[in-house]
C-alpha cells in the first residue's frame, strides 16, 4: 500500500478546511494545516470520500462519517479517549470532559482530556467539538485563528446540540 498523502480543502461555514489523506485512511483536519504538509496536492478515493462527507456534514446531509482513520503516532490513553468520543457521542449530542474520561476507562483525568481533545489530528471527524465543559461550552483549538469558541457554538448549531444565537 503506497503511503503517499494527499490534501485539498473545502470551503465551509466555519472556515477553510484542509484534509490530509491517503490509501490509509484521513490522516488530518483542520483549519491552519498548510500545503506542505501532505506530499502532493491531487487527488485519492479516500481524500475524495472525506471532502463529499465533509461537504454533506455542513449541509445538514451527513451525521455519521464513514471514512477510515490513519491514526499514525496516536497511542495509549489519547487513542483510547478520542475513539470513545467517536463511538459514544453521536451527532446533536454533548458530553463532559469528565464525563468522557469516565467513559474512556483510560484513567486520563477530566481536567487532562482537554488537551487529548487539542491533540485531535481529525477535528469533525473525531468530534471534540461535543466536549464540553460542566458549566459551559469549554475550550477548542479549532477554526480559524481567534475564532475557536465561535467555530465550536456554530459546529454545535449545525448539529443541534444548542440553540442557535440570536442576532443582535
Amino acid at each position: 500500500m503506497s503511503s503517499e498523502l494527499f490534501s485539498d480543502q473545502l470551503e465551509s461555514p466555519v472556515g477553510t478546511v484542509r484534509v490530509i489523506a491517503g490509501p490509509a485512511g484521513v490522516r488530518r483536519v483542520g483549519w491552519q494545516l498548510k500545503a506542505g504538509d501532505a506530499a502532493t496536492s491531487g487527488r485519492d478515493p479516500t481524500l475524495g470520500a472525506a471532502l463529499r462527507q465533509l461537504r454533506e456534514y455542513f449541509a445538514g446531509e451527513r451525521q455519521v462519517f464513514e471514512l477510515p482513520m490513519d491514526l499514525v503516532g496516536l497511542v495509549g490513553s489519547t487513542r483510547t479517549v478520542l475513539l470513545t468520543l467517536v463511538a459514544t457521542v453521536g451527532y446533536g449530542q454533548t458530553i463532559s470532559y469528565g464525563e468522557l474520561a469516565a467513559r474512556s476507562g483510560s484513567g486520563v483525568p477530566a481536567r487532562a482530556i482537554g488537551s487529548i481533545m487539542g491533540a485531535n489530528p481529525l477535528p469533525l471527524i473525531i468530534p471534540c467539538h461535543r466536549v464540553v465543559a460542566h458549566d459551559g461550552l469549554g475550550g477548542y483549538s479549532g477554526g480559524d485563528p481567534g475564532c475557536g469558541l465561535e467555530t465550536k457554538r456554530r459546529l454545535l448549531e449545525l448539529e443541534g446540540a444548542m440553540p442557535p444565537t440570536l442576532p443582535l
